[in-house]
């Protein structure tokens, strides 16, 4: 049930109508200025249409995630976006070669490149939306806390009725508006440093054959992402000062160094592979303005900034990480790379202009 009454949600979308048309505020906005989740902002519009004069309709979808997911193939070209409270990452592309294993999924269409975290997901909505006359088209999905997750736009190249036979076979039998929210869980408290098995840890590191172990051996030996790297020898850690992402991108960009950019939350991480062309600074945002991928990264937002090397089976990999205040991490970047290649060198070479320049700034 609701946890809304019917009021409110009448509330709700009649100030959505009032601040769309004074502010043509977005959708996180507006529900921040209502003190409620951005979930609750769609699911107060559900089984509402557009014919009947609103601004926006929702139709509830069934919670069955990973063969929607599957079933996106034939809308063929839309925007994926995948956001954090200090990051937003788009990218245009196909959702191909969808597979799940239980509650993990993985999408590996080539610009799409997806890993799900299903057991997140708790609500979805096919939204329709009037914008300067014309229609968006979206699924959105939220968390049981009613926070995107993740969100899927049709563009003019995407197959439009393939979308409404997606949205009629998946939509839901209750369509009730309102939407049931939990509070988020509280984030875990690191242990103590004097608790921690450093030299263990710092080992294990030493020793690691593949990436995707990494998260394994901080879950081993209890350290937090940010913690692990202030515990690591020096010799795979560096911290920089939090200005280094944007000498970084403005490298990459003028070098033509082809980078991976993850961006997620716990329910998604979306994943650029490629080179970047365009950097912008508006305010506050960082901002990659490609033809198929955008980043937007509020600079103001990253509280530290950190060099972090791997060892593999392929020798080291190198990646800039950036955290907030609470110790989150805001996105990660790569040098291009698949399992069973080396590192480019001109990642590497990008990577230790940065550090140079970092340190004379220092100095």
């Amino acid at each position: 049930m609701p946890t809304t009454f019917p009021s409110r949600n009448i509330e709700i979308v009649e100030q959505f109508a009032r601040l769309r048309r004074e502010k043509n505020a977005r959708h996180r906005d507006i529900a921040q200025q209502l003190q409620i989740a951005e979930g609750e902002l769609i699911a107060a519009h559900a089984g509402l249409s557009l014919d009947d004069g609103a601004w926006l309709g929702a139709e509830r979808l069934r919670a069955e995630w990973p063969a929607m997911i599957a079933a996106l193939e034939p809308v063929g070209e839309v925007m994926a976006l995948t956001r954090n409270a200090c990051c937003v990452h788009e990218k245009t592309g196909v959702y191909r070669h969808a597979s799940h294993n239980h509650q993990v999924g993985l999408v590996l269409g080539g610009e799409i490149d997806l890993r799900v975290f299903y057991r997140q997901w708790a609500h979805g909505f096919a939204v329709r939306e009037l914008k300067e006359n014309t229609v968006q088209r979206s699924l959105q999905f939220f968390d049981a806390s009613g926070h995107a997750v993740h969100k899927i736009f049709l563009t003019p190249q995407s197959d439009l009725a393939a979308w409404e036979a997606l949205v009629t076979r998946f939509a839901d039998d209750d369509q009730e508006p309102g939407m049931a929210v939990v509070a988020a869980p509280a984030p875990a408290l690191e242990l103590p440093d004097a608790q921690i098995d450093v030299s263990g840890f710092r080992a294990a590191w030493a020793g690691l054959r593949d990436t995707h172990d990494f998260f394994a051996l901080l879950k081993k030996y209890s350290v937090s992402r940010l913690q692990g790297l202030r515990l690591a020898e020096p010799r795979f850690v560096q911290q920089l000062d939090t200005s280094c992402v944007l000498d970084l991108l403005n490298e990459a960009a003028r070098e033509k160094v082809a980078i991976m950019a993850f961006v997620g939350n716990p329910g998604m991480i979306q994943i650029h592979s490629g080179p970047v062309h365009k950097i912008a600074v508006t305010g506050p945002w960082i901002n990659i303005l490609d033809l198929r991928f955008n980043l937007h990264l509020r600079e103001d937002h990253i509280a530290s900034a950190w060099v972090v090397k791997k060892p593999t089976v392929d020798g080291l990999v190198t990646s800039l990480e950036l955290f907030d205040a609470k110790g989150n991490t805001i996105v990660m970047f790569f040098g291009e790379r698949k399992p069973g290649t080396q590192e480019l060198c001109e990642w590497r070479q990008v990577v230790e202009r940065v550090v140079s320049e970092d340190q004379l700034c220092a100095a």
